[in-house]
């Protein structure tokens, strides 16, 4: 009988100078599971990950794993280090054929370009068809056009955003056995992390990720595995079933430390007396103290709650932003392709507006456009009286790595003005869970999450009866950003809010502004799963006719023909010609990215659309021919 492919850790310590991230951590996962760990920011979930992917060797403890394991793992952080061509390190995620892929797509290109090696280019085919890497090829081209990634140019150009889709579409063309994600639905919007839960759902390893995407963690996780004070703690089914274990363990430690407690101040109470203690000679009961002030040093407390309030500005006029057939346009002329089109809408004191849409599809420029920030080409729109706007945007509210915690919000002094009342910023921090070492410390040296808060603690200095916030929820802890969802939910003001977190949207909202396509905005009541009840249907389903279309003919039972001249043809330029048109497809959707495309006008634009519209069918119809031509040559 096979072994069953396994990973964990047993017994596992590591600390980086203070109290153990991880202390005597046992745990361990076997393919099948999908595994989700949580637990506070800073709390040692990436080291975790970077102990099992075997980066990060434990101070005690052993990594288990079960041999020839293949595993793969996503950073939450992107390494500053790493350069070259998109395709090639996608590809390189296939350790065994990625830098024949990376050959062959770098030749294809130099032969479209009127250069090249023919011969070369004919030889790497014949090793690609050898070890079944066109099979592998279409993974590769599957996974960068699923996660809206360009398949050419350089990663070091990207957004940060794109890098780390990048670094996911590595990882998941390498079909691991064990697969580490961390915060993989970070910087995503709500197609690609559906189609990620999808690819996920079916993934046959096993699957540990961090997340704090309450929704993607309900569809996927099998198992919550806990990491809370250096120790892990498994609750097996879903998240609720875990929230009530949770809740009744720690009311159990509470109860257990209170009574410790209660004892070791009775025990105080006897030692004080100092001359009754020495009469009674009772050495036992002494030694017994001092191994009862000793448990309670190493003993380490729950981390506390973040207390999180906006300093509220004045009170606005009834309406905050009125917007009247707003169009706003890249380019110029009466063909120019619009982002936003015709929009109206009006926006009222205290209404909790999300703001939802695929990435790119113009959700900053209505933002802007609401703010003042872009004037529209037609329509005007009204903002109201009074206005204190407070705007959470992490690409422009950068924070000072090398600078301090503190003055990245003091701004060099030790004092903030929070609700009229001078406060030490190391106080005002502590409410953002921010230690007295780490409001001294470099901002480089926090985590993720925590560079959330801190953005969030900066913002909240300032009074503001107009909250827009751009993707407030990454990297955000769920006990945080549940914290989050009560202070915006109980906030007076006004709130605009751009999210790809569905579960977030659904708690906060009242109403969402959907970015539909073709710069047309929709207003739908509710949050993301009302949104979702009202919308129109997306698909339209197939006419009866063409579901029972006729398919080209198969194989004849019992056995396989020998291919015509024709077919073995058709099979041996079917790469070329797929590679010719996804090429074609490809650089159709970077000139419909390009706003040079729409000053060229509406003739330019919709000449694109509908050859694009011709390229799809034509790919999928060649990949069916040649998996057909295939199965049939054996």
């Amino acid at each position: 009988m096979a072994e069953t492919k396994r990973i964990g850790v047993r017994k596992v310590t590591v600390a980086f100078g203070g109290a153990p991230v991880l202390d005597g951590a046992t745990f361990h996962a076997e393919v099948g599971e999908r595994i989700a760990l949580v637990g506070r920011n800073g709390s040692g979930k990436s080291t975790l990950l970077k102990v099992l992917a075997e980066e990060l060797p434990p101070d005690e403890g052993e990594v288990l794993r079960t041999a020839g394991l293949r595993v793969a793992r996503l950073t939450q952080e992107v390494p500053q280090d790493l350069t070259g061509e998109i395709y090639e390190l996608v590809a390189s995620g296939v350790a065994e054929l990625g830098a024949l892929l990376a050959e062959y797509h770098r030749l294809s290109l130099e032969l479209e370009g009127g250069a090249g090696d023919l011969h070369r280019m004919e030889q790497v085919q014949n090793r690609l068809e050898a070890a079944g890497g066109w099979e592998i090829k279409r993974r590769v081209k599957t996974v960068i056009t699923r996660l809206n990634l360009p398949h050419s140019g350089r990663f070091e150009t990207l957004s940060g955003g794109l890098k780390r889709r990048v670094l996911l579409a590595r990882a998941l063309v390498a079909e691991p056995d064990v697969l580490l994600l961390d915060e993989p639905t970070n910087h995503f919007d709500i197609p690609a992390i559906e189609w990620l839960e999808e690819g996920l759902l079916a993934f046959a390893g096993a699957l540990i990720f961090v997340t704090h995407d309450r929704a993607f963690l309900r569809r996927l996780a099998t198992r919550i595995v806990e990491l809370d004070r250096g120790r892990l703690t498994d609750s097996p089914g879903d998240w609720g079933h875990f929230l009530e274990q949770r809740r009744q363990r720690l009311e159990v430690e509470a109860r257990h430390a209170d009574k410790f407690d209660k004892k070791l101040a009775q025990e105080e109470a006897w030692i004080r007396q100092g001359l009754k203690a020495r009469r009674t000679r009772n050495e036992g009961r002494v030694r017994a103290l001092e191994r009862l002030r000793e448990e309670r040093r190493a003993r380490r407390a729950t981390t506390g709650t973040a207390r999180l309030r906006v300093e509220a500005g004045g009170r606005s006029g009834k309406i905050v932003f009125e917007a009247e057939g707003v169009t706003f346009t890249y380019g110029s002329g009466a063909t120019a392709e619009p982002v936003v089109r015709d929009v109206s809408t009006t926006i009222l004191s205290g209404d909790k507006v999300g703001i939802l849409g695929p990435n790119g599809s113009g959700k900053s420029t209505l933002l802007k456009l609401l703010l003042g920030d872009l004037e529209p080409a037609t329509g005007r729109v009204r903002r109201g009286t009074r206005l204190d706007v407070a705007y959470f945007d992490q690409h422009r509210e950068q924070l000072d790595d090398e600078e301090s915690v503190a003055d990245n919000v003091a701004e060099g002094s030790d004092k903030v003005t929070v609700g009229g009342k001078t406060r030490h910023i190391i106080s005002y921090l502590a409410d953002f869970l921010f230690t007295p070492e780490q409001t001294r410390g470099p901002v480089k040296a926090l985590s993720g999450g925590e560079r959330n808060r801190l953005l969030l603690a900066r913002l909240f200095t300032r009074p503001a009866n107009v909250l827009v916030l751009d993707e407030p929820t990454n990297d955000l802890d769920i006990e945080t950003l549940e914290l989050l969802e009560a202070l915006l939910v109980e906030f007076s003001g006004t709130l605009l809010v751009v999210s790809h977190d569905r579960a977030f949207l659904d708690n906060v909202v009242t109403s969402t502004l959907v970015m539909e396509g073709d710069g047309r905005v929709g207003e739908y009541a509710g949050g993301y799963s009302d949104w979702l009840r009202q919308r129109a249907p997306q698909v339209v389903e197939a006419k009866p006719a063409e579901k029972t279309a006729a398919r080209p003919p198969g194989p004849p039972p019992g056995g396989r023909r020998k291919l015509s001249n024709r077919e073995r043809e058709d099979l041996a330029t079917a790469p070329a010609r797929i590679e010719a048109l996804e090429q074609e497809q490809r650089q159709i959707h970077a000139d419909l990215a390009s706003p040079e495309t729409y000053k060229e006008g509406g003739d330019r634009v919709t000449a694109l659309q509908n050859r694009l519209a011709e390229i799809e069918p034509e790919l999928e119809r060649l990949y069916e021919r040649w998996a057909e031509l295939e199965e049939l040559a054996g």
